[in-house]
């Protein structure tokens, strides 16, 4: 009989051992909300040190982020105050030496400034242009692709800058200047190949040459080249003689 008795009382224990892992297992709300005064008692008074910490951390997450977003289709549009006004004030565009002075991470927050106010700005002058009205100071957009420009070349020369002093190379992809067999130059870049270069046949029909029958007209092609040049350069002047002539004659009318 004791023996028994021992081994009903080792068994409601055993249950009792699991009845408490179990408690301390269930899944606890993440909602944000606070947790039912029935589901955290059984928990304090049952649980150890680390499960009260573990609720301690659950209680404080959320599956869901309920921060506002107010960005909308109305960013692509000006501010309401400057609705039907004809000029827009604007400032001056970026200049490189000021962008120089910023570091990485202003001029990558700057970056994504510009292109939304690109994108404001290209969506005004389509809606300008579907209702054929002038577009309120056109040269905001010109100042901000200026801007977007100097920025990019200011990146450029510290990825340049970087790149000379960890591999004194100065291209972020070597190469040289090649011809083809046509007698045009171009920069060719460099690239890894599995097998070498003499046994390679796609590298081989590139063909880094030029045949000797070409010559002739390459200079030909130059020549063409040269008298386009000079025709439109003497098309440029005859034009700007006659706007003098005809402002001239305008003036002296006056």
């Amino acid at each position: 009989m004791a023996a028994t008795a021992a081994g009903r009382v080792l068994t409601l224990c055993r249950q009792f051992q699991v009845g408490l892992r179990f408690s301390s297992t269930l899944p606890i709300q993440r909602s944000g909300l606070p947790l039912a005064r029935s589901t955290i008692c059984p928990l304090r008074q049952t649980s150890s040190l680390s499960a009260l910490r573990h609720v301690g951390i659950a209680t404080q997450c959320r599956s869901l982020h309920t921060s506002q977003c107010k960005m909308g289709l109305e960013e692509f549009f000006e501010v309401p105050e400057n609705w039907g006004e004809s000029t827009v004030k604007s400032g001056a565009p970026w200049t490189a030496k000021q962008l120089r002075t910023k570091n990485n991470e202003d001029l990558h927050k700057l970056w994504y400034v510009l292109l939304k106010e690109k994108n404001m700005l290209l969506t005004i002058e389509q809606e300008s242009r579907r209702q054929r009205l002038p577009m309120p100071s056109p040269e905001r957009l010109r100042k901000v692709e200026r801007s977007m420009l100097r920025l990019d070349s200011v990146v450029k020369e510290r990825e340049n800058a970087i790149r000379l002093l960890q591999t004194g190379q100065e291209q972020a992809r070597p190469g040289a200047w090649r011809r083809n067999i046509f007698g045009n130059t171009y920069w060719y870049k460099f690239r890894e190949h599995p097998i070498p270069w003499h046994l390679n046949q796609r590298y081989k029909r590139k063909r880094f040459f030029t045949p000797q029958f070409v010559q002739p007209f390459i200079r030909l092609r130059m020549e063409k080249y040269l008298c386009r040049k000079t025709r439109k350069e003497k098309a440029q002047k005859e034009r700007q003689r006659k706007l003098k002539e005809k402002t001239s004659q305008q003036s002296a009318r006056a």
